[in-house]
C-alpha cells in the first residue's frame, strides 16, 4: 500500500494472490533465456537519468523502468533492486547483488554519483559508455558474420561430400576395377574415417565447448590464450586497438565521474577484456601508490603503442588526463571501424577462392577416375 501511494494511487482494497501458477506460470528452459545485454543497459542507464534530472524519485524511477523495460530479466531485477532500495540499501550496493547483469564499471561510476551528488551525470556517462562498447561490438560482429558463416557453409558441404558423396562413386569405381588415382584415395580413406571421426568431433567439439564455457574466464587460461589472441596474423592487430579503446574510454570515464585512481585502475583492468592489459595495469596500480606516474610503467609493455603513453604522459603532466584518454578512445574506435571494414572486404574473396578450392578439388578427385573409364570398361 506504501508503494501505490508513492506512485501517486490511493488504494482502495488489497488482496494477496499467488503469482506464477497455472495458466501464467513462467517457463525457463535453461540455455535458451534472453540475458541482459549493454544496449539494454545502455538504454536503462540513459532513461534513469532522464527520469532523475526530471525530479521523479528513485522508487518512482525503478518502478517506471521495471515496468516499461522489454526484457524480462532486466524487469526482474529492476523490482528487486527497487525492493533493496525501499528497505534503505543503496543502489550500487543493491545494483553489487547482481553482478553478473551489472558490470564493475557501472557499480561503481553509480556509487560515486552517489556519493557526490551527481548521479544524473554518472548515469549519463555509463550509457555513454556502454553505447560506444555496443557500437565497438556490433563492428567486430559484422566484420566476423561472413567469414563465419562461409567457414561453417565450407565444413558441412565437406563433410557432406565424404559421408554421402564419396562412397556411391566409391563403389562405382570398384565395379570397373583397377587403381585409383592418389587424390581420389585420400578421400575414400577420409570418407571410411568419418564412420568413427564425426561422432568423435561433436563429442570432442561439445565437451571443449562446456569446459571453456566454465573456464575462459579463469586466469589460468586467460594467461595463455589473451596474447595468443594479440598475436593472430590477421586479427590480432584488431584484437589490441579493440582493448586499448575499451581501456582508455572505460579510464576516462571512470576519472571524469571522481572515482580514485587507484580503484578506477583496478576497475579497467577487469573490465579491460584482455589479460595483458590487466597485468600491466597491476604494475601501474603500484607505481600511482609509489607516488609515481602513469604512463611510466605503461611505457615498458609492448600492447601500448607509443602514441598512446605519450598522450597520457602529457594529459598527467597539463592535468586533463581524462580529455587525453577520450581522444585515445576516439582515435582507436575510428581505427577498430576502418580495421574491421579492410579485413572484411580483404576475407570476402579469400574465403570465396578458399570454398571453391577446397570443394573444386573434391570435385575432381572424384571424377579424375573418369578419364581412365574406357581401359576399365576393357
Amino acid at each position: 500500500m506504501q508503494r501505490l501511494r508513492t506512485m501517486g494511487v490511493a488504494p482502495i482494497s488489497v488482496a494477496e494472490v499467488e503469482v506464477g501458477t497455472g495458466l501464467s506460470t513462467e517457463i525457463k528452459i535453461p540455455g535458451f533465456g534472453k540475458g541482459v545485454g549493454l544496449k539494454d543497459l545502455a538504454i536503462m542507464s540513459r532513461q534513469m537519468a532522464t527520469m532523475t534530472s526530471a525530479g521523479l524519485s528513485l522508487l518512482r524511477t525503478l518502478n517506471i523502468l521495471s515496468e516499461q523495460t522489454e526484457n524480462k530479466e532486466l524487469a526482474r531485477i529492476l523490482t528487486s533492486i527497487r525492493n533493496d532500495v525501499e528497505t534503505g540499501i543503496s543502489l550500487s550496493e543493491s545494483m553489487g547483488k547482481h553482478s553478473t547483469v551489472f558490470p564493475p564499471i557501472m557499480i561503481n561510476l553509480v556509487k560515486a554519483g552517489e556519493t557526490g551528488g551527481f548521479l544524473e551525470s554518472s548515469l549519463n556517462s555509463v550509457a555513454g559508455n556502454f553505447e560506444s562498447e555496443g557500437k565497438l561490438r556490433d563492428t567486430i560482429k559484422s566484420a566476423m558474420a561472413y567469414p563465419t558463416i562461409v567457414l561453417i557453409m565450407a565444413v558441412v558441404a565437406v563433410i557432406g561430400m565424404l559421408t554421402f558423396i564419396v562412397p556411391v562413386f566409391e563403389k562405382m569405381f570398384k565395379g570397373f576395377g583397377g587403381e585409383l588415382p592418389a587424390p581420389t584415395m585420400v578421400l575414400v580413406v577420409l570418407s571410411k574415417a568419418m564412420v568413427w571421426l564425426l561422432p568423435v568431433l561433436v563429442v570432442g567439439g561439445t565437451a571443449f565447448a562446456v569446459w571453456w564455457g566454465k573456464n575462459k574466464n579463469t586466469e589460468r587460461v586467460r594467461k595463455v590464450v589473451d596474447p595468443l589472441k594479440l598475436k593472430l596474423p590477421v586479427f590480432g592487430p584488431l584484437m589490441t586497438k579493440l582493448a586499448i579503446a575499451r581501456f582508455t574510454r572505460n579510464f576516462a570515464t571512470m576519472i571524469g565521474a571522481g572515482v580514485p585512481i587507484l580503484q578506477s585502475l583496478n576497475i579497467v583492468g577487469e573490465t579491460s577484456g584482455n589479460w595483458v592489459i590487466e597485468s600491466a595495469l597491476r604494475k601501474v596500480q603500484e607505481s600511482v601508490r609509489q607516488g609515481k606516474s602513469i604512463a611510466g610503467p605503461l611505457s615498458l609493455e609492448p600492447i601500448f603503442p607509443a602514441m598512446v603513453t605519450q598522450m597520457i604522459a602529457v594529459g598527467e603532466d597539463a592535468g586533463a588526463l581524462e580529455t587525453m584518454l577520450s581522444k585515445i578512445a576516439d582515435f582507436y574506435d575510428q581505427e577498430v571501424q576502418a580495421t574491421a571494414e579492410q579485413l572484411t572486404a580483404l576475407i570476402e574473396p579469400l574465403m570465396i577462392a578458399f570454398i571453391g578450392v577446397v570443394v573444386g578439388g573434391m570435385i575432381v578427385a572424384l571424377y579424375m577416375p573418369m578419364f581412365s573409364i574406357f581401359q576399365y570398361i576393357k
